[in-house]
């Protein structure tokens, strides 16, 4: 069927405004979008109906009252009073509803909204009602239409549009800074700031503090006598104490925290540094100056934690930092046995863990809250130093993963090899430090 029989029919059947006649033949053509599109169809079946009716048929009077009241269309109507030929009311586009007039309108809700928020990109997303997809999706099965595009994509190109004009911001369909989302039928426009994404390393030289906020176990968050009514375990964390700056600064409604790894509240984090990524989410401002940030963290907290190189990330940043979950690290720690020990037995337990596979099963103080598994992990250097008779500095770099408290006292047989059983002594650790994170490129 030709484009203009096409059209007719379709006229005929339903009231189309220039938007959803002219969207049902998107894909023909180049340069123009849908209104012009749907505009110059009709002007075409106007030109062919008045000719029609200059000839004496009334096929092409019948065709001009379709185009001037389901068409909507200006010249049919005024050629029809020319004819002085009765010119019927125009009629509510049957797709849209007259939706496509308002455009203009929800351009500026959103503009309106969008000032509130810092972006360099931005992409706007249409919902509609269930019921406006339906009929489009039944008018499109009933005449057959293979080159048309969706009424989502129109309003969300042709609003796009207007929006990069006004802000000179680029529309981004992958990552986006900003989603704006909105219903042309309700009206209503709605903003969604994604994710901002800042990395680092954060060193932590006190110990008693947990790298995630702790929450109270008895009351779940809601404060009682055990946790003083704060509803944590301890007044503060390394997550708290960086979020917080970070959300005052951009604006964000809150943030998640991810580390490669996590000591122990009381391991010291030394070196260079754990690597992390705070996730803040919703922020409305990201034009933020992180050396600035830096320092803000660093004063608030008072030397309990330290921040250092600060960037900005993406999202695929922190997949990777989990995969460096795994990286070597180096840990120090001060192991203290129930008797005196021998530098025979050092050089012995030196040796014996210097490139050693260790069969780990889940400790028993983690096995709430982990699988119960046995972990192989790898050690690929230990180096010992004598303190006192009983007492010894244990500095271990192995891969992450591996329980050092476990390594060195056995954790009732669950640890193998370990520090007690090469021994054959009590064997507890009094400190420990993590001195260096080794992750990829570092």
């Amino acid at each position: 069927m030709e484009i203009l029989e096409k059209a007719q029919k379709m006229l005929e059947k339903h009231p189309l405004c220039n938007h959803c006649l002219g969207r049902q033949f998107a894909l023909l053509g180049y340069g123009l979008d849908n209104h012009k599109r749907g505009e110059a169809i009709k002007l075409l079946l106007t030109m062919r109906s008045h000719r029609l009716a200059l000839l004496g048929k009334k096929a092409g009077v019948s065709l001009l009252k379709i185009i001037a009241t389901n068409g909507s269309f200006d010249m049919a109507a005024e050629i029809l009073k020319k004819m002085r030929k009765k010119v019927g009311k125009k009629q509510e586009c049957y797709l849209c509803q007259g939706r496509f007039k308002h455009l203009d309108e929800l351009v500026d809700k959103s503009l309106e909204k969008l000032k509130a928020y810092e972006y360099t990109t931005f992409l706007v997303g249409v919902e509609l009602p269930t019921e406006v997809e339906e009929r489009e999706d039944e008018f499109k099965a009933e005449f057959d239409v293979r080159h048309g595009e969706n009424m989502r994509n129109e309003f969300s190109r042709d609003i796009g549009k207007e929006i990069s004009e006004i802000t000179k911001k680029a529309v981004d369909y992958k990552k986006p800074d900003v989603v704006v989302i909105l219903n042309p039928f309700t009206g209503q426009v709605t903003l969604q700031a994604n994710p901002l994404y800042i990395r680092g390393r954060y060193r932590k030289p006190t110990r008693g503090i947990p790298q995630s906020k702790w929450v109270c176990k008895k009351c779940r968050g809601k404060g009682c006598p055990r946790c003083n009514w704060t509803g944590k375990m301890y007044p503060e964390s390394i997550e708290e104490i960086i979020a917080g700056p970070t959300l005052e600064k951009t604006g964000g409604e809150d943030a998640s925290f991810h580390a490669a790894g996590r000591e122990d509240v009381d391991a010291r984090m030394l070196g260079r540094g754990r690597p992390f990524i705070l996730e803040v989410k919703k922020p409305k401002r990201r034009f933020i100056d992180l050396q600035e940030l830096t320092q803000t963290i660093n004063e608030q907290a008072q030397n309990k934690v330290k921040v250092l190189n600060l960037r900005f990330a993406d999202k695929s940043a922190v997949r990777k930092l989990k995969e460096a979950e795994a990286s070597a690290k180096v840990y120090r720690t001060i192991v203290e046995f129930d008797r005196n020990v021998s530098d025979e037995e050092l050089k012995i337990l030196e040796k014996s863990l210097t490139n050693a596979v260790v069969h780990q099963r889940t400790p028993l103080r983690v096995s709430h809250r982990r699988a119960d598994l046995v972990r192989e992990k790898y050690i690929y250097e230990a180096k010992i130093k004598r303190l006192t008779p009983n007492r010894v500095e244990m500095k271990i770099q192995c891969q992450g993963g591996l329980y050092i408290k476990e390594l060195i006292t056995g954790d009732e047989g669950r640890t193998d090899p370990c520090v007690s059983g090469i021994i054959k002594a009590g064997a507890k650790p009094i400190e420990l430090d993590v001195l260096n994170v080794i992750t990829l490129g570092s």
